[in-house]
């Protein structure tokens, strides 16, 4: 067998190293996997934690193993980014606005994933394809050689290293640890905002977009935020992950009465269930406008938007970090942190 073929399981094992080592480091969740499609008799608790050594076991196989051994192994990643595949690609042609986290923290599902994930589907036919006949102990790392078409094991490992570290466009803070400093405090007393460090934060202006309101009018964006700060949470109906910040929005709109706490939803008012017609209308972008002029986010997202016609903060994905994102809103406004 070839050497270069040989590289498939190592760079397979590559893969799984980064995936299982990035989920330990995010943790995944069970309103991730129902985001994703995962059906819910495998949203288990156990399963979750189970995941990522899971992939280095996997990982590990594949690196040290050969002969049935490993061949079984290689069957075994064959599965899993099968199904990884079919649960992307089925998000995406859904036409929901999903992310993943295949890499730890969530990104948005483009076709740029399904791309990734149809080439670790091909490495892993690969590997199960050649690993059968490598040495039982020692597997494809006793395989190789040093011969010159190392270079084409090189240059597929590179073409991977490139598939999992593109993240779409404008989405890379999305993926950022920590949460985005907000660079303006919002006045309890006046509602204007007071810049701080603005090396901290870039500020761009509020796009000065169409947006619908839950009575059907239109208004622009920018000038409803000069009417007082706005935290918009853009939000899905059928996003599992977007629930817990469905549920939360009427504590933090008792904790931030300062701020106009308002969904983001893409559906017209009448085609969705979340419309809020009363204050703090809903706002509804069916053309994608605003998120379009500021960021390819994953639902769900929060992004804070100032009065003086600025963004102040964000956005931010997922619910943790929105959650964190309204516990800084909340501390720049009173100076102590609060339970959120």
């Amino acid at each position: 067998m070839e050497p270069a073929f040989m590289a498939a399981p190592l760079i397979l094992a590559g893969v799984l190293l980064a995936s299982g080592v990035a989920k330990l480091r995010h943790p995944e969740d069970e309103a991730a996997w129902a985001d994703l499609g995962v059906p819910a008799a495998l949203r288990r608790g156990w399963l979750m934690r189970l995941h990522p050594w899971a992939e280095l076991l996997l990982a590990a196989a594949l690196l040290v193993l050969g002969g049935v051994l490993t061949a079984l192994a290689a069957a075994c990643a064959v599965i899993l980014f099968g199904a990884y595949l079919v649960l992307v690609a089925r998000r995406l042609t859904a036409g929901t606005d999903a992310s993943c986290s295949c890499f730890g923290a969530p990104e948005p599902i483009t076709w740029i994933t399904i791309v990734r994930n149809a080439w670790f589907l091909l490495l892993a036919t690969v590997a199960a394809a050649v690993t059968w006949a490598t040495p039982l102990f020692g597997g494809p790392l006793a395989a190789l050689g040093d011969q010159w078409v190392w270079l084409v094991g090189i240059a597929a490992a590179a073409f991977t290293a490139v598939l999992v570290l593109w993240h779409p466009a404008s989405a890379g803070h999305l993926v950022e640890a920590g949460v985005p400093t907000i660079a303006d405090r919002t006045s309890s007393k006046s509602g204007t905002v007071a810049e701080v460090d603005p090396a901290e934060y870039i500020r761009t202006r509020t796009p000065a977009v169409p947006v619908m309101l839950a009575d059907g009018s239109t208004v622009n964006l920018r000038q409803l935020a000069a009417r007082g700060p706005m935290l918009l949470l853009a939000v899905k109906e059928n996003c599992g992950a977007c629930l817990p910040v469905i549920d939360a929005v009427p504590r933090w709109r008792e904790l931030l009465p300062e701020v106009a706490v308002r969904f983001l939803l893409w559906p017209a008012p009448e085609n969705s269930g979340l419309t809020e017609r009363s204050e703090p209308q809903s706002l509804h972008d069916p053309y994608f406008y605003v998120q379009g002029s500021i960021a390819d986010w994953a639902t769900p997202a929060a992004v804070l938007i100032g009065a003086d016609g600025f963004l102040a903060g964000g956005p931010v994905s997922g619910y943790d970090d929105v959650s964190a994102f309204v516990g800084d809103i909340y501390e720049s406004l009173h100076g102590v942190r609060p339970d959120v």
